[in-house]
């Protein structure tokens, strides 16, 4: 057994190949549907996802496969991790997209999808090997071991095999069991920290669970997690057992993501933090601002009308500012730090607002700090 205590990961064997890449941010997180057959108390999915038929790829709502193609290409994506809801309520649009991801990147570029049993059929299963999915992941319920033979209708293919649930506090006698019947029939199991989000404190009582208010995890979680990878470790057995922190997966992994993509959009004047957040100048219309319902007036613009005044903006701005950017998605200019600072008392007589802003290098550019000049 091995335990990583900076990255908050433990594994007995080998993790996964989607695993591995996680760690390192090479995998897009490619969100193809919010249906699902079931409703797991602890599912973490966000409201506006769930039951909806959107796809996300991160953290960007697309559109069309050209989004899907360039966010890959923004974080330098080495493989995609297919997720939902549950991909297989959406089989046809969930192999479209593997196909052109596989087409667009190569043989190399390593997919994994999860899923439940429910909607899992041989045909299912068929159409997603001849798309190329490289790994499949179960999601198997400890409560339903009459579900469990599922895994062998996809040992029928050469992919890799896994099951990944989470480490609930309190089952570590289903666990066993299950560790049992897996053993020959799966290449790993993945046990995930029990964690607290908006969404299944809202819809579930999950106060028989006490929260670690730092990691916002369920406490004892981890601590099984370790006792299942001792127990796989102590009787041998033929398959890897691995434990994904909260810390892993929403600090290292997105946190790596995100620099990958801070490199590749930011503007030759941008600094990029060491977290990888970009600090940059910008220039609000005074009707545009950051303040009380900042997203709704973006949302409610006239984009046409916006674009064409900051378009006059930029001309107007050009003798005092160089370095001048339309934002489309945000209706502003991004501009030079070092040159509105220098310039912002005459940008402020001009009648719009300089700051300097601190924000994620995602597709929505979501502000950690604005400081007003």
């Amino acid at each position: 057994m091995k335990k990583n205590s900076k990255i908050g990961n433990i594994v007995y064997g080998k993790p996964a190949k989607g695993c591995e890449q996680c760690i390192k941010g090479e995998k897009l997180v490619l969100f193809v549907t919010g249906l699902c057959d079931n409703r797991c108390f602890y599912c973490p999915i966000s409201e506006k996802k769930f039951g909806k038929k959107a796809v996300y790829a991160n953290e960007w709502k697309i559109k069309n496969d050209a989004d899907l193609l360039t966010e890959a290409r923004l974080t330098d994506a080495k493989g995609a991790g297919v997720t939902g809801g549950d991909p297989l309520i959406e089989t046809e649009k969930t192999c479209k997209y593997i196909k052109k991801l596989k087409k667009e990147f190569g043989k190399k570029f390593h997919i994994h999808l999860y899923t439940s049993p429910k909607p899992v059929t041989e045909e299912k299963l068929k159409q997603l090997y001849l798309a190329g999915l490289d790994e499949i992941r179960f999601h198997l319920n400890l409560n339903r071991p009459k579900e469990w033979n599922v895994v062998l209708l996809a040992k029928k293919y050469p992919w890799a095999v896994g099951v990944e649930i989470p480490s609930i506090p309190g089952t570590e006698t289903q666990l066993v069991k299950l560790i049992d019947f897996l053993e020959g029939k799966v290449d790993f199991l993945n046990l995930n920290e029990l964690e607290f989000s908006d969404t299944n404190i809202a819809h579930y009582n999950l106060k028989r669970f006490e929260e670690n208010t730092i990691t916002h995890s369920a406490k004892g979680s981890s601590e099984l997690a370790e006792k299942i990878i001792r127990c796989a470790e102590k009787k041998k057995l033929n398959l890897s057992v691995y434990f994904c922190s909260t810390k892993l997966k929403n600090k290292v992994q997105m946190g790596q993501r995100i620099k990958r993509r801070a490199k590749n959009v930011a503007l030759p004047f941008d600094k990029v933090t060491s977290e990888g957040m970009i600090r940059r100048g910008i220039v609000y219309l005074k009707e545009l601002q950051p303040g009380f319902s900042y997203r709704k007036k973006l949302l409610s613009a006239n984009k046409k009308i916006v674009l064409k005044k900051l378009l006059a903006v930029k001309n107007q701005l050009k003798t005092l500012l160089k370095e001048v950017v339309v934002d489309d998605e945000k209706l502003r200019l991004i501009v030079s730090q070092k040159e509105l600072k220098i310039s912002k008392d005459k940008v402020k007589a001009l009648g719009f607002v300089p700051a300097i802003v601190e924000e994620y290098p995602t597709k929505d550019s979501f502000e950690v700090e604005i400081d007003f000049l």
